[in-house]
């Protein structure tokens, strides 16, 4: 299995960090590796909700249904699956001084022949989670200026 986890800090306050990012299809603005991220159902951003994401790591192509499983107070959960690997994305959003803390926590079972990848995958998706963590600081700290 691979485990990523990034904490940082952002301007913007939980709530509006929380409402951002309930909907998985704004993915589309910081997450790297997606190439688009559709909602595939109608009716509220809640338990239940799915979107359809495709994503390219290391030069290949892949799709997954995403369904968001948790809708807390201050955290989301949120579980992709494709036939190979399951992806569980919990982001855990706190008031802290200034804005908010923010942790995302990735964990990626890869399944099948797709788990001899797993050593090489780890290495990218380390890198990617850098990248991700700063995309979504600079996309997060923009909200305080919108509202």
């Amino acid at each position: 299995m691979i485990t990523i986890s990034r904490t940082f800090t952002v301007a913007a306050p939980a709530d509006a960090v929380l409402a951002y990012l309930k909907d998985f299809g704004n993915t589309n603005e910081w997450d790297p590796a997606t190439q688009k991220t559709v909602r595939t159902g109608n009716g509220p951003l809640d338990v239940g909700a799915t979107w359809h994401n495709t994503s390219k790591v290391l030069g290949v192509t892949t799709e997954m249904t995403y369904t968001l499983q948790a809708v807390e107070s201050d955290r989301l959960v949120f579980a992709g699956r494709n036939e190979g690997a399951t992806s569980t994305d919990t982001i855990t959003v706190r008031p802290a001084a200034g804005g908010s803390e923010v942790s995302y926590h990735l964990e990626l079972e890869m399944h099948g022949l797709a788990k001899l990848a797993t050593p090489v995958m780890k290495f990218e998706f380390e890198k990617l989670g850098t990248e991700t963590a700063a995309r979504l600081t600079d996309v997060l700290n923009r909200l305080t200026s919108a509202a």
